[in-house]
């Protein structure tokens, strides 16, 4: 059991919580030998002790933590004592797009420009090495104060997404998935180019290009249709941008 004020391995001083997915608990800490706060996410603890979610958790952990891009959220630790699995992360002050996208939609389009050029950049360098995010959507890219763009969670994103879906919850991304995912294929880099596409699309026109009552529905748009075109519902979208 976590508590605020207690120390990981008498290093990470558990500072408060900041935020919870299906598979982790996320808190801002302090880290005394660097003297910086970071972002702990730990494993919950009916989860601890699976063997599979701690091979796969550690493993992605290990890819992303190779990556070293200022798009990217950057992974300093990953470690497991005796009750506790833990990822040490950096500590975004900001926003992620969502809320940005809550706030001001649609977006204007040099701003969507700015924004996707940095997802792009992120993502790029990511595939060069053989890392797929697999889950990019607005809910997994920050915003700082400066308008600069990091994307998190690569890799662990999309495992938490698949326990929330074997526990019979929604899948949270399934607007955003690529056609040969929902086919049952393996993801690759084209997925996450895919799901890049989905959010600009929602980013300049305030709407996403497939919506359904219900999960099949959507995914049969994902496989079979064609969205409507970005200018029909937003004008002021450049030619060029819309093709």
């Amino acid at each position: 059991m976590i508590e605020i004020g207690m120390f990981i391995e008498n290093r990470y001083e558990i500072l408060e919580k900041i935020g919870e997915g299906g598979m982790a608990i996320v808190f801002r800490a302090m880290d005394q030998r660097l003297n910086r706060e970071v972002a702990v996410k730990i494993v919950r603890d009916e989860l601890f002790g699976d063997e599979e979610i701690s091979t796969r958790f550690f493993a992605e952990a290990h890819a992303v933590a190779k990556l070293s891009h200022p798009g990217i959220v950057a992974v300093y630790d990953v470690s497991q004592t005796e009750d506790i699995s833990y990822l040490v992360m950096e500590l975004i002050s900001g926003i992620t797009l969502r809320q940005y996208m809550e706030r001001k939609h649609p977006v204007p389009w040099k701003q969507v420009l700015h924004f996707s050029r940095q997802i792009s950049d992120a993502l790029q360098h990511a595939h060069e090495r053989g890392i797929i995010h697999r889950d990019i959507k607005p809910q997994n890219i920050m915003l700082l104060p400066n308008g600069t763009i990091k994307v998190a969670d690569f890799g662990i994103a999309a495992f938490e997404n698949e326990l929330k879906e074997t526990k019979g919850q929604a899948l949270g991304s399934l607007h955003y998935i690529a056609p040969e995912q929902l086919r049952g294929k393996k993801a690759d880099a084209r997925g996450d180019v895919y799901s890049l596409g989905v959010t600009m699309y929602e980013m300049l026109t305030g709407r996403l290009p497939f919506e359904g009552e219900n999960a099949v529905s959507i995914a049969i748009q994902h496989i079979s249709s064609v969205p409507l075109n970005p200018r029909d519902l937003n004008p002021e979208i450049p030619v060029g941008m819309e093709e």
